[in-house]
């Protein structure tokens, strides 16, 4: 039985917005990572993916909800136990030039982090900053540099070499490859890929680019409007969809194949997304799905295991899946 090592228990953020008004940004979401696994989240621009991912690694305190990593209460954490949880939970930011102080020179960001966990001499920081640098595939060149004198690609390879810095076993992986251009992306993940099996990583890969989170996941949870809709394996999301929702998510990627293209059905959503402000009742998802009925109005969908190792938020999941 593989080792749960991020275990989220109805995770809740809401931000205020304007007079009596709150944003649920995550909304009772619920979900757990093993050792040395992949998990990637999905949804469309807005859905709450980053903020979840921001809230799991304690850059946001939760509204409510428990965020329990190796067995322990992340918010119970003080002192040296929570200096180690920063230590091993790490996060790729989406933009790796906003994410890079432009005063700094390379050497002292991957650096920083070692000044804050690590007693190495300026010599051992040194030699482990260029360690590092070969490890995301740059020359030791690079460690005098400034961020603005990078390319994009070269600025995400720093960001990773920042957060392997401090030898975390976890790291938060938020839309690593958006801001890149598609020749680097998969170079990008593939490298990803490598660290992972080279020191025992464990991700959380949150994207909008659907093929390169099958390429890269283990499991596949699907997020709308805060809550998560469908859980299971990167194999089951992809060529069998319970929830409806991601269907129409899935049947929105395009193909290679032009005869294939043009011959293919998709499942085209009517009507807006809801506001995050003011949600409908019930299931979020039900002014745009073609099952909804006045079940789905009244009582919103838990997210359940309907089969095992898939769960799903769907009142009507046998009748979706039929279609």
């Amino acid at each position: 039985m593989s080792e749960k090592i991020l275990e989220v228990k109805n995770l809740c953020k809401y931000f205020p917005a304007g007079k009596k008004q709150t944003l649920k940004a995550v909304d009772n979401v619920s979900f757990y990572i093993n050792r040395g696994e992949t998990l990637g989240l999905v949804g469309e621009s807005g859905c709450g993916k980053t903020t979840c991912g921001r809230t799991v690694s304690h850059l946001y305190t939760p509204t409510s909800g428990t965020v329990i990593f190796d067995g322990k209460d992340v918010s119970t954490l003080k002192g040296k136990d929570l200096l180690s949880f920063k230590k091993d939970v790490q996060m790729i930011f989406q933009d790796p030039y906003s994410s890079l102080d432009p005063r700094m020179t390379i050497a002292e960001i991957v650096g920083e982090g070692m000044d804050v966990h690590f007693k190495y001499s300026t010599e051992e920081k040194n030699q482990k900053v260029t360690e590092l640098l070969a490890r995301v595939g740059l020359t030791e060149d690079y460690a005098n540099r400034f961020a603005h004198e990078l390319s994009g690609g070269q600025r995400q390879r720093i960001g990773i070499a920042r957060a392997l810095a401090v030898e975390p076993r976890f790291i938060v992986c938020d839309e690593p490859i958006s801001a890149l251009d598609v020749s680097i992306q998969a170079q990008i993940v593939n490298l990803l890929i490598k660290l992972q099996k080279e020191s025992d990583l464990t991700y959380l890969f949150i994207s909008h680019d659907l093929s390169m989170v099958r390429h890269i996941s283990d499991r596949v949870g699907v997020m709308y409007l805060g809550s998560l809709v469908e859980l299971a394996s990167s194999e089951e999301i992809f060529s069998r969809q319970l929830h409806p929702y991601t269907r129409a998510l899935l049947s929105a990627i395009p193909t290679a194949d032009p005869e294939a293209e043009r011959s293919r059905k998709r499942v085209a959503l009517e009507g807006e997304v809801p506001s995050p402000i003011n949600p409908p009742s019930g299931c979020k998802f039900r002014n745009r799905c073609i099952h909804a009925t006045e079940l789905c109005a009244k009582e919103a969908p838990v997210l359940t295991e309907v089969e095992p190792g898939r769960f799903t938020a769907c009142h009507h999941w046998r009748e979706a899946m039929d279609v």
